[in-house]
Parts: C-alpha cells; sequence; structure tokens
C-alpha cells in the first residue's frame, strides 16, 4: 500500500532535511539514502520506506510506501511528523488532512 502526501500547492516546498527532522521528533530514526535513480527515507527496524521527490535539497512531494507485516507500525508516526510540517495527503478525490 501507499500514501502520497504532498506540500499543499500555495505552499512554499521545505528542505528534505526538515523532514527528516521532523520524523525524528516523532520518535522514528530516520536516515536519508539519495542515489542517482531518487531519494530515499529508511526508518530503523522498519521495512515501510518514503520515497521522496526532491530538488536541490527542496521536496514537495512523498509516498509512504507501507511495509508488510510490521511489528510496529511506523505509519501514524509518519503521517504525524508530515502534518507537523504542514503537507496533506493526496488521492483520487484530491487533498485530504494527515491530522
Amino acid at each position: 500500500m501507499q500514501t502520497v502526501v504532498q506540500v499543499p500547492e500555495a505552499d512554499e516546498p521545505c528542505t528534505v532535511r526538515e523532514v527528516v527532522s521532523a520524523l525524528k521528533k516523532q520518535k522514528l530514526e530516520a536516515r536519508l539514502d539519495s542515489q542517482n535513480w531518487g531519494d530515499w527515507i529508511h526508518l530503523e527496524g522498519c521495512t515501510t520506506v518514503i520515497s521522496i521527490e526532491s530538488m536541490r535539497g527542496l521536496t514537495r512531494s512523498a509516498t509512504i510506501e507501507h511495509g508488510e507485516d510490521e511489528r510496529n507500525d511506523p505509519s501514524q508516526a509518519i503521517l504525524a511528523a508530515f502534518h507537523k510540517l504542514g503537507w496533506v495527503g493526496i488521492d483520487e478525490d484530491g487533498e485530504y488532512s494527515l491530522g
């Protein structure tokens, strides 16, 4: 399962560093892994990963790729981190609040 989150259209992008910091404030051990094919945020002890779109360190969109059979599901903490940054969820019906 995937959850797409993004900065609302009218808002300025934030830095990838701010995203990682917000995840850490939710007690998640987040680590950025930048590769040629894209940036990923890995969470210690979790199979859930976050694919984050960035350009010159700024980001407006990310996809949370939920792992299966997580012992301690990090989904609520991840969504709380993005909510505190002012991000929203996006689906076929449009934007929705993460809080």
